[in-house]
């Protein structure tokens, strides 16, 4: 029984999907938050926001996460990092499902994944619960009503969180599930209520096709000059690196904040809304996304807030410290509505060094920054893990491993290669720790960040004169105009420098040793950065 935009263009029966109860295809955000409110999947929060929580999981579950092992995958595969699963384990999956789902109420989205229309992917997203309808239909690109007359689906997601999987009849670790079958062209997720796995699992997707056809698939900000899509940068950098926070300038146009391409036509979004952390978010930091918290149909997602007013507690991390809000795109007043940018003129890679041995930026050559981006360092500091005492270097390849389904060396290459054709600028900049590690220094201030990011994108810092880095042996400014000299040479902002120069022999090991498992894979040029 299909309700909800009358007639869609491929109905889930004609995908071989039956015995259903409801299902509303497209529907709007005012009826997403109706159904969402009379199902009682969350509360009505302040400005006509969505208030939910995710049960158990409030993260994703990357070990749950399978690629479905065939002759199509064998040889493209990343296997070390994707966990395999067999064809007829995947069927009967599929199958247990659907029986699962029979009488029960569905949601159908129709959706882009992909700014670009030249590069794009048509995904059809089904889910048991109205307001992951919701989350997906403001995290991906919503194509105009007319679109919708001839949209047929290049590859279908079911997310069915009631269902419970069983490892030894399906093949899996646990009841959670996440697993693509690239073959059957489908995406399953079970067992976790966390609407990220809907966002991620697109992502994956297209970190696997993409490359194919020469187009390089990043986890990154992007944003442009003010009228002026050329003068574009994009930001890497893993969670808690600042790339949401210093893309959001509201001197540049935002593309998006957080998945892109870079094809030859130029950079592309991948998404048409955020999904952003809002541990510690105030209206004085990151004014414009604090007002999202406050706007219809923005998904509030496993945060605290007062059970009479509904005002938003911030600070408290007892549900989790991964507490998020989901909004569309244009509720940022600077953002582009194309989504659409130029051949990045100037990368940024974002490090949180909790070392404190990185300066707060150096710039790359092109071979540098392939070693960089395959090593995706980033670093845990103590108190944010239990059994964490002192600073963990975390090494995330193409500052994204969990959704990278093809071997670094892919992504790589495709880095370098664009970065040679078009002339980029790479830059390392550490938001980490300066004058000691964690515990002992302070953070990087975001004043001196900030300068500098805008001295890279302006192109004055070009004209700094630089020295050499005797660890790493990047080239680091040693005079920008607003930016204390002291800083640019961390070893100098130390009392002890010898004790910086121990910890940065310590970090350059931890470099080194990581990098092993890239050996046979890369260039001499990057190979002679790897050994010194």
């Amino acid at each position: 029984m299909g309700t909800g935009r009358v007639n869609p263009a491929q109905t889930l029966e004609q995908q071989g999907i039956n015995g259903l109860g409801n299902v509303y295809y497209n529907l709007p955000e005012p009826d997403l938050m109706t159904h969402a409110l009379t199902r009682k999947e969350g509360e009505l929060g302040r400005g006509g926001t969505l208030l939910v929580t995710t049960g158990k999981f409030t993260g994703r579950s990357p070990k749950d996460k399978h690629v479905v092992r065939s002759a199509t995958t064998e040889d493209t595969i990343w296997w070390e990092n994707n966990a395999a699963m067999a064809a007829d384990a995947f069927d009967r999956l599929y199958d247990d499902m659907l029986e699962h789902m029979k009488g029960r109420d569905y949601f159908v989205q129709d959706l882009y994944g992909g700014a670009d229309p030249a590069h794009r992917l048509d995904v059809r997203v089904v889910t048991e619960l109205a307001w992951h309808s919701l989350f997906i239909r403001t995290l991906l690109r919503r194509p105009e009503r007319d679109d919708l007359d001839d949209f047929t689906a290049d590859f279908t997601i079911i997310n069915c969180p009631s269902f419970t999987a069983t490892p030894e009849r399906h093949g899996c670790r646990s009841g959670t599930v996440i697993t693509l079958n690239f073959d059957r062209k489908l995406i399953l997720i079970a067992g976790t209520e966390y609407a990220g796995e809907n966002k991620k699992s697109v992502f994956t997707l297209l970190n696997y096709m993409l490359p194919a056809k020469g187009i390089m698939p990043m986890h990154c900000s992007a944003n442009h000059a003010p009228g002026n899509p050329v003068d574009t940068a994009v930001f890497f950098g893993l969670s808690g690196t600042g790339k949401t926070t210093l893309s959001a300038d509201p001197a540049r146009t935002l593309i998006g904040d957080d998945e892109h391409g870079w094809s030859d036509r130029g950079t592309f979004n991948f998404e048409g809304g955020c999904y952003a952390k809002t541990i510690n978010l105030s209206p004085e930091a990151e004014p414009e996304i604090f007002a999202t918290t406050e706007k219809f149909a923005t998904v509030i997602e496993n945060m605290v807030y007062d059970p009479e007013t509904k005002e938003l507690d911030f600070e408290d991390d007892s549900l989790t410290a991964n507490m998020r809000c989901a909004y569309p795109l244009h509720y940022i007043s600077n953002a582009s509505q194309s989504a659409l940018g130029g051949h990045p003129k100037n990368i940024i890679m974002l490090t949180c060094d909790a070392f404190g041995v990185l300066p707060p930026i150096a710039r790359l050559t092109p071979a540098q920054a392939m070693y960089h981006f395959l090593s995706g360092f980033t670093s845990k500091v103590a108190g944010t893990e239990r059994g964490v005492t002192e600073p963990e270097p975390t090494f995330s390849t193409c500052f994204g491993a969990p959704f990278m389904p093809r071997r670094p060396e892919v992504y790589g290459e495709l880095l370098k290669a664009k970065i040679a054709k078009h002339g980029a600028t790479c830059w390392l900049v550490n938001t980490g720790w300066t004058g000691g590690a964690y515990g002992t220094g302070s953070r990087m201030p975001i004043k001196a960040t900030r300068a500098l990011l805008s001295a890279a994108l302006d192109g004055s810092l070009e004209q700094a004169p630089f020295r050499k880095d005797k660890n790493f042996g990047f080239e680091v400014p040693t005079e920008v105009s607003g930016v204390p000299d002291i800083l640019l040479d961390p070893r100098r902002t130390w009392d002890n420098p010898e004790s910086y120069d121990r910890q940065a022999a310590k970090l350059v090991a931890m470099f080194s040793d990581n990098f092993t498992q890239y050996a046979d894979h890369i260039d001499d040029d990057v190979r002679a950065i790897a050994i010194g």
